[in-house]
C-alpha cells in the first residue's frame, strides 16, 4: 500500500493524534454542548491535519503555505476553545494542559513548516 508524503511527516501524526484526544476528551462534555464547543472543537481539530494532507497535495510552495497557514489558525481556534472548555470546568486541568502542550508543539513544527515553505 502507497504512503502518501503527508502519512510520513511527524506533524501530521501529532495532529491526527490530537484529533484523536479531542474526540475521545469532548465525549463527557454536556449533551447540550454537542453542537457547540464538542462541535467547533472537532472540526477544529480534524482542519489541522486535513490542511496539511490537503497542502501536501499542491505544487507551489506558495499554495502549500496557505493550507499550512490555515493549519496554524485551525490550532489556535481550538487552543481557544480549550480554553473556554477549561473555564466551564467541561475538561480537567490535566486535560487542559496536555491539549496545550501538544497545540504547542503542533503550532511550532508548522511554523517552522511554513518558513521552510516560504524559503524554497
Amino acid at each position: 500500500m502507497k504512503l502518501f508524503s503527508f502519512e510520513k511527516l511527524v506533524l501530521w501524526q501529532e495532529s491526527r493524534q490530537l484529533a484523536v484526544f479531542i474526540y475521545k476528551t469532548t465525549k463527557a462534555f454536556p449533551s447540550e454542548e454537542r453542537f457547540g464547543l464538542v462541535s467547533q472543537m472537532r472540526r477544529c481539530a480534524v482542519s489541522i491535519a486535513s490542511n496539511i494532507a490537503e497542502g501536501t497535495g499542491r505544487h507551489s510552495n506558495k499554495d502549500k503555505a496557505i493550507f499550512t497557514e490555515i493549519a496554524y489558525g485551525s490550532a489556535l481556534e481550538l487552543l481557544d476553545q480549550t480554553t473556554l472548555s477549561n473555564d466551564l470546568e467541561f475538561i480537567s486541568e490535566n486535560e487542559y494542559q496536555s491539549i496545550r502542550e501538544k497545540t504547542s508543539k503542533i503550532t511550532a513544527m508548522l511554523d517552522g513548516l511554513y518558513k521552510s515553505q516560504l524559503k524554497n
